[in-house]
């Protein structure tokens, strides 16, 4: 069998307090629908590894603990798995080579840009659009509260909290581009 690409973001494991009060959507549901992160990491883990076989190839776009003890999860998981760093991710960098094959800022992937934070749009011109995490249950958006055709997010909230293929990342991506906006696609 081939080798697959996966993509996922923001995975926070043993991160207790995204299941507090203040982890919210603006109609005041929960960002996530689990308990506690024990419940949330061990469906993780399961939906993870019926998706991704052990020589697939995973692209984890940041936030992938809180505490370090969350790493261990890692451990666990099916996959060649290559970290875009996000901004949670720093203080475990000794650490991170246990678990990762090569740990990065950002990473082009066909002709879209791999980040964790999304990007400016001025450094998409050149590219067909930013894969990103970093927003949870949000998504990048036009001044009028429509979806940014540039942008997708791949975090768990948006791919039913496991890695989301690439072939379905990139079908995602396109069909919202029919909403009229993919001219803003290459403007600055």
């Amino acid at each position: 069998m081939a080798k697959q690409v996966f993509l996922t973001s923001d995975l926070h494991f043993g991160h207790s307090k995204m299941y507090d009060l203040p982890f919210r959507k603006e109609d005041g549901t929960p960002v996530r629908p689990f308990a506690s992160a024990e419940e949330a990491d061990e469906e993780m883990i399961s939906r993870w590894n019926a998706t991704v076989r052990p020589h697939d190839k995973v692209y984890v776009l940041g936030d992938i603990a809180i505490p370090m003890s969350g790493l261990q999860a890692f451990a666990r998981l099916n996959g060649d798995k290559v970290l875009i760093a996000g901004n949670h991710d720093w203080p475990f960098e000794k650490k991170l080579s246990q678990y990762f094959r090569s740990v990065r800022a950002y990473w082009k992937l066909d002709n879209f840009v791999l980040s964790h934070v999304p990007i400016h749009p001025c450094s998409i011109r050149n590219f067909d659009g930013n894969i990103h995490g970093h927003l949870h249950s949000g998504r990048v958006t036009l001044p009028d509260g429509s979806i940014d055709p540039r942008y997708l997010c791949v975090c768990v909230e948006h791919t039913d909290y496991k890695p989301i293929a690439w072939e379905e990342t990139r079908l995602r991506f396109y069909s919202q581009q029919s909403n009229g906006k993919a001219d803003l696609q290459h403007s600055p």
